[in-house]
């Protein structure tokens, strides 16, 4: 049985502070039933977030990564640096690094080599945009991203993979994928994943979903056979609302 995942990515906002009090408040609230949890602060504030956290239930992920070991690379984080700090995920391939600022499919694929190579465990998203979605593309554009972002890995590299479907037009609008929309693209994951590593690996593999998730949504979202957890932008920085999320995810997990 695949054990819900729920990741809060809190992308660049909150101060220290602030990081520090969310996490501390999701630290001290074991979740219901059996989900797993996992937050991904800005880099500046992975190390207090990481120390406030400690032991608890809650992991610590980030929101990206660079391919190279070390080096002269300003400005980028290795995978040594983040397991260096604690974290146990790295966020892969997000929409906004794909389309705010422009990387590639093919530096998604070296971002994982590097990630599955060091023990980082990946969060490779990928996801449509409206004009892809209403062109009838979704299929079309989230299975490119999968073989170009997966190429040259085997089932055993991509044990630890989690996948996040995010569709674009979704995130911070407001507006998300219905149960059945999410369903039906979860459902193509899975079986793309089957055909070309193995029905037993398609079985393990967690896919949440990401694009305005919300206490008042999660739910709906979680019944679904395919969706096995939430990647979560805005509603994450609220603990009330969060850990409803969470909550929801547990739920269905048990």
């Amino acid at each position: 049985m695949r054990i819900p995942f729920v990741a809060g990515n809190w992308k660049m906002n909150l101060t220290r502070t602030e990081a520090v009090a969310l996490a501390k408040k999701l630290a001290e609230t074991p979740p219901t039933g059996s989900v797993e949890v996992a937050v991904c602060p800005a880099f500046v504030y992975l190390l207090p977030v990481a120390q406030t956290i400690g032991n608890s239930h809650v992991r610590l992920g980030a929101q990206d990564v660079y391919f190279q070991a070390k080096g002269a690379f300003t400005g980028e984080i290795s995978c040594g640096m983040l397991l260096d700090v604690g974290c146990e995920y790295a966020i892969i391939g997000h929409s906004e690094r794909r389309h705010v600022i422009g990387e590639s499919d093919e530096l998604v694929n070296a971002k994982l080599k590097a990630t599955v190579a060091s023990g980082l465990k990946p969060i490779l998203c990928v996801g449509e945009k409206m004009e892809q979605r209403d062109a009838g593309k979704t299929k079309q554009v989230v299975k490119d991203q999968l073989q170009k972002g997966l190429a040259g890995l085997s089932a055993d590299d991509l044990s630890l993979l989690v996948i996040a479907y995010e569709p674009v037009w979704a995130i911070g609008t407001g507006r998300t994928a219905t149960p059945d929309q999410a369903q039906e693209v979860h459902d193509m994951i899975r079986s793309w994943l089957g055909e070309n590593f193995g029905k037993d690996f398609a079985r393990q593999v967690r896919i949440q979903y990401g694009g305005s998730v919300t206490a008042a949504n999660a739910a709906d979202l979680m019944a679904q056979k395919d969706v096995d957890g939430a990647l979560v932008g805005g509603a994450s920085l609220k603990a009330d609302e969060f850990l409803k999320i969470i909550d929801a995810a547990g739920r269905a997990g048990s």
